[in-house]
């Protein structure tokens, strides 16, 4: 394998930290967040106030991970991350404002290919230093873990899709409320991973529910995207919303998702509560109520990310009859919430990317034959 490009004159770090720049133009954030950081102990902390000086510090000392603001003098974060991505791929956290435009600018820069996002600090929130600590070290982590690709949809799947009826056939058999129910969660390069199983789903596949690990305000901004993309409907989970066939609810920052069953299809509930699996919302929190509201009624996939979220619940859902797929090693960005499933015997399938949304749609076809649950 060859070595990352290195600016003549770079010099290694040392071993057995992670070794993060960070690049902010406000001083009281570079100051946070290295006091966050390096707190911990497992982290070195080099600082830039914008990106002509990240550009002079990288190729004194070569960083692991880069926390990038997107709005700074000089250069802009998007342009500064094209550089990156270019001449040296760092793993790139986007630390971003959760305003409008901050959570527009933030999607723009994981297609650009930024592999998390986490919120800038609000002061004066209580509670915020502890979690967004958390949050912000383990997106860290998980960036020095993460490997680069750009996923493809299978052939079979979009040979599939090409021969699908028309969307107005499609529409005429819609029930408003289906008995079959798929959930997908996803932590770090679930963002692209997602985009490219939603955007495989026909109109008329059962309804999805989606917990993807992203701060408040950045998931309504990835369902509107989505939404815009997809033949299905995506839309953020707001308290009580039916899941509707042809119909995707990504599930809102900070808060939980549970699914409720509502006669002959579900509804999902929105929960505060604290954090679980070191998340909020938690992929563990609504795979256990589809195994308790749906058993074997539904679909459950858990997708790349790090940490141990959502193996619990993809286990309850096997244990209660629910089909369960988990994400290949080679496809993941990161490996950890899948692997952790696999090894304790959550997932009845192991399953690429590329292959994913026909796995779900085989799924729920033999479902449908079997006549559901009844």
């Amino acid at each position: 394998m060859n070595e990352p490009w290195r600016p003549a004159g770079a010099q290694p770090l040392r071993k057995n930290l992670i070794h993060v720049l960070v690049v902010d133009d406000s001083a009281v954030v570079r100051r946070m967040l290295t006091a966050i950081l390096e707190r911990t102990r497992r982290f070195a902390v080099t600082v830039a106030s914008d990106p002509i000086i990240a550009m002079k510090k990288m190729a004194q000392k070569r960083p692991d991970v880069i926390v990038l603001d997107l709005e700074m003098p000089r250069m802009d974060g998007l342009t500064f991350l094209r550089w990156v991505r270019e001449h040296d791929p760092v793993p790139v956290v986007i630390c971003s404002s959760h305003v409008a435009s901050g959570s527009t600018n933030a999607l723009h820069a994981l297609r650009e290919g930024a592999v998390e996002i986490v919120a800038k600090p609000r002061f004066g929130v209580k509670g915020f230093i502890e979690e967004s600590a958390m949050m912000l070290t383990d997106a860290i982590r998980g960036a020095a873990l993460a490997r680069h690709q750009r996923p493809q949809i299978s052939t079979a799947v979009l040979n599939a899709l090409s021969k699908s009826e028309p969307r107005a056939a499609r529409r005429s058999r819609l029930n408003v409320r289906d008995r079959g129910v798929v959930t997908l969660g996803a932590s770090t390069g679930g963002v692209a991973a997602l985009t490219h199983i939603l955007e495989a789903m026909p109109e008329d596949v059962p309804g999805i529910v989606v917990v993807q690990h992203m701060p408040e305000g950045f998931t309504r901004a990835f369902a509107d995207q989505l939404d815009k993309t997809c033949r299905i409907h995506v839309k953020e989970a707001e308290d009580g919303d039916d899941v509707l066939t042809g119909g995707a609810l990504i599930a809102p920052g900070n808060r939980h998702v549970v699914l409720k069953r509502q006669g002959r299809g579900y509804r999902a509930f929105l929960q505060a509560g604290p954090l679980v699996s070191r998340h909020r919302p938690s992929v563990d929190v609504l795979f256990h109520s589809a195994a308790v509201e749906a058993g074997p009624d539904a679909v459950g996939g858990l997708l790349t990310g790090m940490g141990d979220d959502g193996a619990s619940g993809l286990l309850e859902m096997r244990r209660a009859g629910a089909a369960t797929l988990a994400q290949d090693e080679a496809t993941c960005v990161v490996f950890g919430m899948p692997r952790e499933a696999i090894m304790r015997g959550a997932a009845a399938a192991v399953v690429s990317l590329g292959g994913f949304a026909k796995a779900i749609l085989d799924l729920t076809v033999a479902h449908a034959r079997r006549g559901g649950d009844s």
